[in-house]
């Protein structure tokens, strides 16, 4: 009797996970966005909210829970009910850099965030201060090497992906270069036209008007292949460096979210991420629409874990907690 009645609850369970699957979303579906309002993060949930709504007919609302370089938004979606009632968008430092740099992470990527699917790619630009006199990579790469320690270069914050991509191409290059942080984006590119930092690697939608308006020229991109959005932009590895450094987005679910239920989320959010529409927006920031399998994105994040973690090493960043 035992035995039968286990079965009959277990029977009901997979019942109601799959009829939850089947008929997501059953009720209004929050998209935590974890920075602020017009930041990129927030700009493709509200595309994605906007696309399914239409689509699947019920409410979808974007919330910005902004902090902590994306960490306050990240564990608000890993300490939601695993129902699919709550979704959200996470980038590269919350669920792969962060792990390697802060010892008191208020949650585990690989056990409290269910990965749904790579939403964009967007490359991260190399950018140097005119005055350089530098045309290439290669031209740069052979002023640092004649002039070691001399030249600094500016990023948005210690541990921040245009801090770690500039350590990988010192790496890689063995040159030495300094490091300035600064607040955001507008002022390292500002510090970089003045002259007080010499070059950066910055995302390209952030170069992109200085480098058209002459005010600092464009070497490179760092993503794996050329930006459709860029295409006369050669990469650092077409250059001669294997650095690969590029600004993704996730959308990522509460772990313990049943595979069905992620399985549907994927469904419909890679279908927003196909729709033309969606794809001319994201093409205003320079994003190109990724929109993989669960399994792909776990991949892509073990993978960003692996190549950070000797960059780190290697520069000797200490964990900030």
């Amino acid at each position: 009797m035992k035995k039968a009645i286990a079965i009959a609850f277990t029977a009901l369970a997979l019942g109601a996970t799959s009829a939850t699957a089947q008929d997501w979303p059953t009720k209004t579906v929050r998209i935590i966005a974890p920075f602020g309002p017009g930041s990129t993060p927030d700009v493709v949930a509200r595309l994605l909210a906007d696309h399914m709504q239409r689509k699947l007919g019920k409410t979808f609302v974007v919330e910005n829970k902004a902090g902590a370089g994306g960490v306050l938004g990240t564990d608000t979606v890993a300490k939601a009910t695993p129902d699919g009632s709550t979704i959200g968008i996470s980038i590269g430092g919350p669920l792969a850099i962060n792990t390697l740099l802060m010892s008191k992470l208020p949650y585990n990527p690989s056990r409290d965030i269910a990965a749904v699917t790579q939403l964009i790619t967007q490359p991260s630009a190399l950018a140097v201060n005119l005055d350089l006199k530098v045309n290439t990579v290669a031209e740069l790469i052979d002023l640092l090497k004649k002039n070691p320690g001399k030249y600094n270069f500016a990023s948005i914050g210690n541990g921040s992906l245009s801090h770690l991509a500039m350590e990988a191409l010192a790496q890689k290059s063995g040159t030495k270069i300094a490091h300035i942080p600064y607040a955001s984006s507008p002022q390292a590119m500002t510090a970089v036209i003045r002259g007080d930092a010499q070059m950066a690697a910055m995302p390209a939608i952030a170069v992109l008007g200085q480098s058209k308006a002459g005010k600092v020229k464009m070497l490179a991109v760092s993503t794996p292949k050329r930006s459709p959005y860029l295409p006369d932009v050669p990469t650092l590895k077409e250059s001669g460096i294997d650095v690969e450094a590029d600004a993704w987005m996730g959308l990522i679910a509460p772990g313990g979210t049943p595979p069905a239920v992620v399985a549907k989320i994927n469904k419909a959010v890679v279908e927003a991420l196909n729709d033309p529409a969606t794809k001319a927006k994201l093409a205003t920031q320079l994003m190109e629409p990724v929109g993989n399998s669960p399994a792909e994105f776990r991949a892509k994040i073990d993978a960003e874990i692996g190549r950070w973690a000797a960059v780190i090493k290697a520069a000797g960043i200490k964990p900030i907690n």
